[in-house]
């Protein structure tokens, strides 16, 4: 008898492990405690833990979660209506987030930067009622723009890992390249246009 091997290919796991590690949480990680450092040193790192708290833990605690409940498969979410579901959440998270960074005089980068992550959220989750952008390639294009907003030109390497993060996107078969081109326009013009309007 024979079997047929369902084990993925060499670059699929790659990809995977590039997915996982590239994660929009990571991403926000990174973005929020470059801002918060710029925007006040060691008061404006406190800060950005904040934005890390409501824009990263929580979400990935709802996500866990509902992994763990047998509600979706993976962080990734795939299915339309959970996808949704977890949007809202994370909305509503980082609207909690915004209200109290700027009740409490939070510095005003990061609370510039916390809106650029409200109307991207908007924008994919108005997007997702019809089809499936990638998140991935918002969250991290965003990140980048914001970075060469904050810190100059020379953090526009910043898409060569972006640009790394779309092929596993696509080499997992998460996402058609459309899709990947999409988040990143969308992810880039929200943050060139929001962040740096609010700044």
């Amino acid at each position: 008898m024979s079997t047929t091997s369902t084990a993925p290919s060499p670059h699929q796991g790659l990809a995977r492990v590039i997915s996982e590690r590239l994660h929009p949480k990571t991403w926000i990680v990174i973005v929020c405690l470059a801002v918060g450092w710029y925007g006040g040193h060691w008061s404006g790192l406190a800060w950005s833990l904040v934005g890390i708290l409501f824009a990263a833990v929580i979400p990935i605690i709802f996500i866990d979660h509902g992994i763990k409940k047998g509600r979706w498969g993976d962080r990734n979410v795939g299915a339309k209506r959970a996808r949704l579901l977890v949007m809202a959440v994370i909305l509503a998270s980082v609207l909690t987030c915004f209200t109290l960074m700027a009740a409490l005089a939070a510095p005003h980068i990061l609370i510039a930067l916390i809106a650029s992550m409200i109307v991207t959220l908007a924008a994919l989750a108005v997007i997702t009622l019809a089809w499936k952008i990638s998140v991935h390639q918002a969250v991290s294009a965003g990140a980048v723009v914001m970075l060469v907003q904050t810190y100059g030109p020379w953090a526009l390497w910043g898409y060569a890992l972006v640009a790394v993060v779309g092929w596993s996107r696509i080499a997992l078969r998460d996402h058609t390249p459309a899709q990947v081109i999409a988040g990143t326009v969308l992810g880039s013009a929200v943050a060139a246009a929001v962040f740096a309007a609010l700044r």
